[in-house]
């Protein structure tokens, strides 16, 4: 096919020239026109992309917003749920477990198992990778605590149905009538009558004329029973829940060891025999192993006013009779 001819005219020569187009001219404009076309579109797609969003994008934007809209909420949620769960917790430490005599469950015990490891690191170097990870510890946290909470409710409903039965175990009760005896002295440092030195008085001295019955505080099993060093004819009995009493001094036995007894029941009866002075008992309360101030579990016996005075009367330091 024969090249198209053009002319144009020569300003030198003032003459009208032929002009002939080669492929090659040709294929020159052709790239020209593509590259000026792409250059074009290159800047129209840029233009586009950052300054408007597509329509599928701007649902995106939108689904991205409703998102973050609700973590804001479940976090709102999940910190009401934290602080309910925390005054059921303290309920449980300072009411539930107080009425039924049990230890507090510690801070320690209820945030076990949360941290170690850094097991949110999957969720790290996400847009919103903060946003979720504070979400996924509060839910970790508050379902530990729940579980801890749960397992000690299982604690507290047990304690519960054994409440009636550990009330006639404790010793709560004076071990003699309260106008039958005059309390001398108390739990504490006391002066011995014999020995002529200061030591511990481990339990409280209530005198009473010798014969006078003494009596189990609490319902149990008299773990012994006959004589001992310094205590003269005693009794020991084992309540449960951890509670031991002994009764020291006696006159007289009334019971065996492994015979089961009853609160109010005549174990023996006042005398002056051990380390005495004079005619008394001398009463000690023992909870897990460790010996106890007897006055505070005589609020079965005793008004208001008559448990302050006994109270009074027992942190008196002076001579013990024993």
């Amino acid at each position: 096919m024969p090249n198209k001819i053009k002319y144009h005219f020569n300003v030198h020569s003032l003459s009208i020239e032929k002009v002939r187009i080669t492929f090659k001219d040709r294929f020159k404009k052709i790239l020209s026109v593509v590259a000026f076309g792409s250059v074009f579109s290159t800047v129209v797609l840029l233009i586009a992309y950052n300054f408007f969003n597509s329509p599928k994008e701007k649902m995106l934007t939108r689904e991205i917003e409703q998102y973050k809209l609700q973590f804001d909420i479940m976090n709102d949620k999940l910190n009401n749920i934290s602080a309910v769960l925390s005054d059921i917790e303290n309920r449980d430490n300072n009411i539930y477990r107080v009425i039924f005599e049990a230890e507090p469950i510690g801070a320690t015990v209820r945030n076990a198992g949360i941290g170690g490891a850094n097991r949110y690191a999957e969720l790290e170097g996400l847009t919103n990778s903060g946003r979720i990870i504070e979400t996924a510890k509060k839910i970790d946290k508050i379902s530990r605590e729940l579980y801890v909470q749960s397992k000690s409710f299982d604690d507290v409903f047990r304690m519960a149905k054994n409440k009636e039965d550990m009330m006639i175990h404790l010793p709560a009760v004076m071990p003699m009538p309260k106008n039958r005896g005059q309390i001398i002295s108390g739990f504490g440092m006391r002066f011995h009558p014999i020995l002529k030195y200061r030591r511990m008085h481990t339990g409280i001295d209530i005198a009473a004329p010798t014969g006078t019955p003494i009596y189990a505080t609490g319902d149990g099993v008299v773990v012994d029973a006959g004589r001992e060093s310094g205590y003269g004819i005693v009794c020991e009995i084992n309540h449960g829940y951890g509670y031991q009493t002994l009764y020291g001094h006696m006159s007289k036995i009334n019971v065996k060891p492994g015979q089961k007894v009853k609160r109010g029941e005549i174990i023996g009866f006042v005398g002056s025999t051990g380390l005495s002075k004079a005619p008394h008992v001398h009463y000690e309360v023992i909870l897990n192993g460790q010996k106890v101030n007897p006055v505070y579990f005589f609020y079965n016996d005793l008004s208001p006013s008559e448990y302050e005075k006994v109270i009074e009367i027992a942190n008196e330091e002076n001579q013990c009779l024993s």
